[in-house]
């Protein structure tokens, strides 16, 4: 066996401790960051609404009705068009009228001769009573004949002028200005002043109502935004918004004891006529105007195992901080947040299924897309 040196046998054990000493002096590795899409969170002004659903009523509406009964000879519209107040829609047979005021107008004339013929007996008599030529109860009856005789003229009058009505109404004008709908009768048909069903219906369309059913506990919160102050967006069934806003004319006093709502009437310019008597919406109600409320979107915010509201926010140190949140409405794809964030902090909108508390991430803004 050849003998090993002293110096050469030790020399592994006094060099383990300064090969230790050199692995324990390396620095650590950095983890990873993580990159995630974030917001500031700032105060903006922000309007909580309703969204109800409504149904558009005609601003006007007018059932054509006959006044007068007789054949009908021409109908004067054409069917879907706009019509003037006061044009000429349909014209019944105006014949029979026609003969009616022309003797009620032959009566009011021998009415008036008559009456001509009595005053003049009475003003002929009139000086001879005075004399005591005649009698008094021949003068006081000359008198009461004229009195009778007036009576006749404003009987006959009154008589001639009701036929020239009946003539009148022989032609059937629009009472409004709007769009005329479908006629219920035709040329030839037979119609009188007692039909239950209308000829025509006009309805004016270029403004509407939208009538809504606004729940009983948010109505003192409408109330106090003023009647002329509150603007409605109106959504079509497309969900197309109305171009034009509407405004709340009025809230019912009465509230509705099988739902618990309240009638709103919101009145909205149509001149494009988009939106049609009967057509059902939806409309975005003001309910509370915030001037700085704090707001994340949507999707920034999740819930925990026990549904509790919560966001994960970059800290300063750009680490991850898990924070419950109470949120309030949504609006416009953005929650409302009543308490848990400040302003100026960032919010992780997208990536936050990748981190947890505690986990370094590189933050980049994030846009709506």
């Amino acid at each position: 066996m050849i003998a090993t040196p002293l110096h050469l046998s030790l020399a592994p054990l006094l060099l383990a401790p300064l090969l230790a000493g050199c692995i324990a002096e390396r620095p650590a590795a950095k983890p990873a960051q993580i990159e995630v899409l974030t917001v500031t969170v700032t105060p903006a002004p922000m309007t909580v609404a309703d969204e109800l659903p409504g149904r558009v009523v005609a601003w006007r509406t007018a059932e054509i009705r006959a006044q007068v009964g007789g054949i009908v000879q021409q109908q004067l519209f054409e069917q879907g068009a706009l019509v003037r107040d006061g044009q000429p829609l349909f014209q019944i047979s105006p014949a029979p009228y026609r003969a009616d005021a022309d003797a009620a107008r032959a009566t009011l004339q021998k009415a008036s001769a008559a009456l001509i013929r009595a005053q003049v007996q009475a003003e002929r008599l009139k000086p001879l009573v005075a004399a005591d030529a005649i009698s008094r109860q021949s003068y006081d009856d000359a008198v009461a004949a004229r009195a009778q005789a007036a009576a006749e003229v404003e009987q006959a009058s009154a008589t001639l002028r009701r036929r020239q009505l009946d003539v009148g109404f022989s032609l059937v004008t629009a009472p409004i200005a709007g769009r005329i709908g479908a006629a219920n009768v035709t040329e030839g048909a037979l119609v009188t002043a007692g039909d239950a069903k209308p000829l025509a219906m006009v309805q004016q369309i270029d403004r509407v109502y939208v009538d809504l059913r606004q729940p009983a506990d948010h109505f003192a919160v409408l109330r106090s935004l003023g009647r002329t102050d509150v603007s409605v967006d109106i959504l079509t069934t497309g969900g197309q918004v109305h171009p034009v806003k509407g405004h709340v004319l009025f809230a019912g006093i009465a509230v509705d004891p099988g739902t618990g709502d309240i009638l709103v009437r919101v009145a909205v310019d149509n001149p494009d006529e988009r939106l049609l008597p009967g057509m059902f919406v939806r409309a975005r109600l003001p309910r509370a105007v915030m001037p700085a409320a704090l707001s994340v979107p949507q999707q920034a915010v999740t819930r925990n195992a026990n549904g509790v509201a919560q966001v994960s926010v970059v800290d300063q140190e750009d680490r991850v901080d898990v924070r419950p949140v109470t949120v309030g409405e949504v609006v416009d794809g953005r929650y409302l947040i009543l308490s848990g964030l400040r302003a100026g902090e960032r919010v992780i909108v997208e990536g936050q299924d990748r981190v947890q508390a505690g986990t370094p991430v590189k933050s980049l803004p994030w846009r709506r897309r």
